[in-house]
């Protein structure tokens, strides 16, 4: 086991670290998709069951990018924020059962994320407002700033990456070990609390990426609104 906990599909393929992180991501797009389809098996004018469900979380989705962009962009990029908030919850979520293992407790999956974020938002940026006028917003708003605010907002950007992958990554994988920790010393009862906890933190940190990659894109598009 490589000093690895046990895991159902690490008990299947190995618990080498690749393969852990590999199937249990493909498993949380599996979830998904079952997800997906029970939402849009049978669509009704008024939504019961996993349709209404999914309908709140579209409609939320969109209600969080109207107050950074306006509700007509936050419908545009809502397929991105919707299918990342999606993963990163499941995969949070997979993580609390016992016998599965989170694969946002890894970095690489989660600055995979982030890089997957910063790419995408930067591409926004220089397609609707040109590679030149792009940059230039990061020199100021006077010339005689521009070799200081440069570097800064270079330096910015590229933390942005850091902080989007090491924030869910130290969560998660801070959560993982306090139950891990937990169900040695009280393997019962007790544990029930620590399980609710540890559901609300995989949302919040879920919650914090989604709204921090609309937060990411709206100064990217909306540059000439952000200087008046």
């Amino acid at each position: 086991m490589e000093g690895r906990l046990f895991t159902f599909l690490g008990a299947i393929g190995g618990h080498g670290q690749e393969w852990i992180i590999l199937s249990h991501f493909i498993l949380a797009i599996g979830i998904i998709f079952l997800i997906a389809r029970a939402a849009t098996r049978k669509m009704q004018l008024v939504p019961t069951g996993s349709q209404n469900v999914m309908e709140a979380y579209i409609g939320g989705i969109i209600a969080m990018g109207a107050d950074t962009m306006g509700e007509k962009n936050a419908r545009i990029y809502m397929p991105l924020i919707g299918s990342l908030g999606l993963v990163i919850f499941i995969s949070n979520m997979m993580g609390v059962i016992p016998g599965f293992e989170s694969a946002t407790a890894n970095i690489n999956f989660t600055l995979s994320l982030a890089l997957i974020v910063f790419v995408y938002y930067n591409y926004l940026g220089i397609k609707k407002n040109g590679f030149v006028n792009y940059f230039k917003h990061f020199m100021g708003p006077m010339p005689i700033l521009a070799p200081l605010m440069f570097p800064i907002e270079i330096i910015s950007h590229l933390s942005r990456i850091i902080s989007l992958s090491f924030r869910l990554f130290g969560s998660i994988r801070g959560d993982d070990m306090f139950l891990m920790v937990l169900l040695m010393l009280v393997p019962w009862i007790v544990p029930l609390a620590g399980f609710f906890m540890l559901a609300a933190f995989g949302f919040l940190q879920a919650f914090i990426f989604m709204i921090l990659t609309y937060v990411y894109i709206a100064g990217s598009i909306m540059m000439e609104e952000e200087d008046h």
